[in-house]
């Protein structure tokens, strides 16, 4: 089966030209400017002009100028900062028990304190610079398992935007307190982070309801995977350019499988180290591309029972699946003091130790499938992984304190069975995909999107056999759409 050339590109960038124009006279009033891809990448390229704001700008303010600290290099200040080198930990065989490191990059110091704010941004710009949303007119709708309608409220709030967002209603506290501040109206849904069916019905009750809006879905937006592919991607590149000197090597980049869109590094890595490795994480009880499997966990933030539109199945090596119980307990030895000094005592570095609360639930179930993944491939003290911590304990200090209640305050005992359990960390519940597997997870996208969703069965056949085209014509657009912004911002004419 082939295709020709797609007639359209993935991400349309026609444009609306009287949209367009009330957009530009709109930033120019609010005062507010984009920035590129480029500068996301590359914050030297950020305008000095920008960079005398953000001197006197809080981590988390309301203002514009911190659409600039949509990038992986920020200072990690919550006032004030401006720029330094990619931010990340590296977990080594003392703490991990595998013999590889393990590179974890920090999504803290992003405005809302995680990653998925970029994501929000990816998939929102090319509207606004095209003239296809109106911000003063449309309501942005951010439905998500967690970060992504934070990320995409935040958004909104900086562009003056009215945004709905939409999660589940077990999230942590954390996240709606927050949400309730920012965002003009918020919906939560039936059931945990495994209920995306649930979202998506939302979603199509307010398709119907005849409002105002556009619904930024980021298990279908290809802004998603770009955002990554363009910037989470170069981020990692820049540090193996680091950490690669003397015969190292680069094995694997794993992540969540989520929405997909963290993936899009992976797909990046790829074709820079050829010989490296996509690895696909989820909860064990909810192992949808492992075993067709449904279910709740508590891996926030991870939504499940479907495989995103912007997964990219055939970059796809390794599915892992991470029980759930490992990175909550986990989450009581990497944060509670006695955890912490069981931690040094067995040799990790004190000064590491301070760090661990860097990874939120997510980021340690990434760490766990990223030990499953090296132990899988034996892999040594000259290899390196690469994986995501997401958000922080920042947004999960209530989760502690339902463990103490539920299981009693944390003991010695505890921490030295919690250090045994990380150590004991198996390869069961991995599997290393074939052609043919990743065929299977790829086809189990029409059930969701082509029967539930409406997308065209044509499309979900170019992702697979028209695959370069499809997707790497996509990546490309970054281009294109960064010659947008920089139009856009000379017209705006306040830089």
């Amino acid at each position: 089966m082939t295709f020709c050339e797609k007639d359209t590109p993935v991400i349309d960038l026609t444009i609306e030209s009287q949209t367009l124009d009330k957009n530009i006279a709109y930033c120019r009033e609010q005062g507010i400017t984009l920035p590129t891809f480029e500068m996301m990448r590359n914050p030297d390229k950020v305008p000095e002009k920008v960079k005398a704001q953000l001197k006197k700008t809080g981590l988390w303010d309301l203002h514009s100028a911190n659409l600039y600290r949509i990038t992986w290099q920020n200072e990690p200040r919550e006032s004030g900062g401006l720029y330094a080198g990619v931010n990340h930990i590296v977990l080594p065989p003392e703490l991990t028990g595998c013999k590889a490191s393990i590179i974890m990059l920090t999504g803290r110091y992003f405005p809302t304190g995680a990653h998925k704010v970029g994501a929000t941004y990816g998939c929102l710009v090319p509207g606004l610079v095209t003239g296809q949303f109106d911000p003063q007119q449309t309501r942005a709708v951010w439905p998500s398992t967690g970060n992504y309608c934070r990320g995409g409220a935040y958004i909104s709030a900086l562009l003056a935007c009215n945004a709905i967002a939409i999660l589940p209603e077990e999230m942590s506290q954390e996240r709606f307190e927050w949400l309730h501040e920012i965002a003009g109206e918020v919906i939560a849904t039936p059931g945990c982070e495994s209920n995306v069916k649930e979202i998506f019905d939302k979603c199509w009750e307010l398709r119907e309801s005849g409002q105002d809006l556009r619904i930024f879905n980021q298990f279908e937006e290809m802004g998603n995977p770009m955002w990554h592919y363009s910037v989470t991607g170069h981020a990692v590149e820049t540090l193996l350019d680091q950490y690669l000197a003397g015969g190292k090597r680069y094995a694997g980049y794993v992540s969540s499988s989520g929405s997909g869109g963290t993936l899009g590094a992976g797909y990046y890595l790829k074709h820079k180290f050829p010989r490296s490795q996509v690895v696909a994480a989820e909860a064990l009880q909810c192992a949808t591309l492992l075993y067709n499997g449904f279910g709740a966990h508590r891996i926030e933030g991870i939504g499940d029972k479907h495989v995103p539109w912007v997964h990219d199945c055939k970059e796809t090596d390794f599915v892992v699946a991470v029980d759930d119980e490992v990175p909550m307990r986990a989450l009581r030895l990497f944060n509670e003091p006695v955890g912490r000094t069981a931690l040094v005592d067995n040799g990790v570095a004190a000064a590491l130790v301070e760090q661990l609360d860097l990874l939120g639930i997510s980021g340690i179930g990434n760490m766990v499938a990223a030990i499953k993944y090296a132990k899988y491939n034996e892999l040594t003290e000259d290899d390196y992984v690469v994986s995501i911590a997401t958000d922080s304990m920042q947004l999960y200090g209530s989760r502690l304190s339902e463990l103490e209640a539920e299981r009693g305050v944390y003991s010695a005992a505890d921490a030295q069975r919690d250090l045994e359990l990380v150590d004991s960390i198996a390869i069961d519940h991995t599997k290393e995909l074939s052609y043919y597997e990743k065929k299977a997870v790829h086809n189990l996208k029409y059930y969701t999107w082509i029967e539930q969703q409406g997308r065209e069965v044509q499309e979900l056949n170019e992702q697979w056999y028209d695959h370069d085209n499809y997707w790497y014509t996509m990546f490309d657009q970054v281009d294109e759409i960064d010659a947008l912004i920089n139009q856009f911002n000379e017209r705006v004419g306040l830089l």
